[in-house]
């Protein structure tokens, strides 16, 4: 018989949120009369806006038409939506970023698991705690960390708390760093990297040579303008940083599907023998080789997002999730609890009532409030004793849910 990867026997138990799919199942299937309100995973419950509705008619019309068929294209994606986003997400702010350095792709969580494989094993990787398990999972399967230990922290990590009383704001690391993972807005806490912060970041991964790994998929809930929405914004981060972005959370596509990275071709790697290599090639050569790219439809409909009318109607939408974000935190502090997060992103993070921890808060809620939440545990050890809720919702069931939680833990 065919030899395993063992590394994937490190993982001690499922992911995170599938896991915490089969409890709520399995509490369901015992109370089938419970109207359970989901706010834990980061799923969107909004349709498409019209402008995208068109767009993506249009294609299908298009695709029924021997002249305007389309069939193979071209893996890092089409043009026309490669130059809208360099155009309107990047330019607009003031980043020297390409069209031909974006790369189209089916989902940032997709790329961020597989950019490691055009980086060697030998890398020392810092990621923050907590964490979006994703990070951590696929460095385990990659073969790049040694066991978990008894806090799940994956051995040969390094890892930087982020915690209150440090605003969530995760410190540079001792010594010399290769990876660096950052997300902001931040997944899970919803805290954002201010420009004082990620200037210290870019400064830190250009002085030893390290590549910072950008997680923006939450930019577009910034509305904070003294807020960077990319670390492109930064002088010296085309040398040193990897972006990743999503239409998932911003434009409704967690069930369509386009995401893109985009890969400077100023930045660098070096090979086992010290010589520099562009890291673009090799991206380049990867998603060549693995991808055939997103499809033509999908394509179409994103690049209306760009469209004036197109921007106005995700705003709506992201305004709508951003209320409901709102309603959210302020009724969980009129309830005298530690919140954080939901002010320029959509998850709200919790501090867990007395000494109440996450996963018995996480029974607690689904019990007595059929509310389903993350346990703050799963996005790493110093998430233990916090909480996430997440603003993707009707504005019915944010309102109902909340009535519900006060219910239960009013003080």
């Amino acid at each position: 018989m065919p030899q395993i990867n063992d590394n994937y026997l490190k993982l001690k138990a499922g992911y995170l949120f599938p896991e915490i799919g089969r409890r709520v199942k399995a509490f369901a299937a015992e109370h089938p009369a419970a109207k359970i309100i989901r706010m834990g995973i980061g799923d969107v419950t909004e349709p498409l806006v019209p402008a995208i509705i068109a767009a993506m008619h249009k294609a299908v019309d298009e695709m029924a038409n021997r002249a305007t068929f389309k069939g193979y294209g071209d893996e890092q994606g089409y043009a026309f939506l490669r130059e809208a986003v360099a155009k309107h997400d990047f330019q607009s702010r003031g980043c020297d970023i390409a069209a031909d350095e974006v790369f189209i792709s089916d989902g940032s969580k997709c790329d961020t698991g597989n950019i490691l494989d055009i980086f060697g094993h030998e890398n020392r990787i810092v990621v923050t705690d907590p964490v979006y398990p994703v990070y951590v999972d696929t460095n385990v399967m990659a073969g790049n960390t040694g066991p978990l230990n008894e806090r799940g922290e994956a051995q040969g990590l390094v890892y930087v708390p982020m915690t209150a009383e440090n605003n969530f704001t995760p410190a540079i690391p001792a010594g010399k760093a290769d990876i660096i993972y950052l997300c902001s807005p931040n997944n899970p806490t919803g805290s954002t990297l201010s420009r004082e912060a990620l200037t210290k970041w870019v400064a830190y991964a250009r002085e030893n040579n390290a590549v910072i790994f950008f997680d923006a998929a939450y930019e577009a809930y910034i509305s904070d303008p003294t807020i960077p929405r990319s670390i492109y914004e930064i002088p010296g981060a085309r040398e040193c940083a990897i972006e990743f972005r999503s239409f998932s959370k911003t434009a409704g596509f967690t069930g369509v599907r386009c995401a893109f990275t985009v890969v400077p071709k100023t930045l660098k790697g070096r090979t086992k023998t010290g010589e520099e290599v562009e890291v673009y090639k090799l991206w380049n050569r990867r998603h060549t080789t693995k991808f055939n790219g997103v499809s033509y439809i999908t394509q179409a409909g994103a690049a209306a997002i760009y469209t004036q009318e197109g921007r106005q109607q995700i705003n709506a939408t992201i305004a709508h999730y951003m209320t409901n974000a709102k309603i959210i935190r302020e009724s969980l502090t009129a309830l005298n609890m530690k919140v954080y997060g939901g002010a320029n992103a959509p998850y709200v993070w919790l501090k867990t009532p007395g000494q109440t921890t996450s996963w018995q808060f996480f029974d607690q809620l689904l019990s007595h409030c059929h509310v389903v939440g993350t346990p703050g545990s799963g996005f790493g050890a110093a998430g233990e004793g916090y909480f996430r809720l997440s603003a993707f919702n009707s504005r019915e069931n944010v309102n109902e849910a909340m009535k519900r939680i006060k219910e239960q833990l009013k003080v």
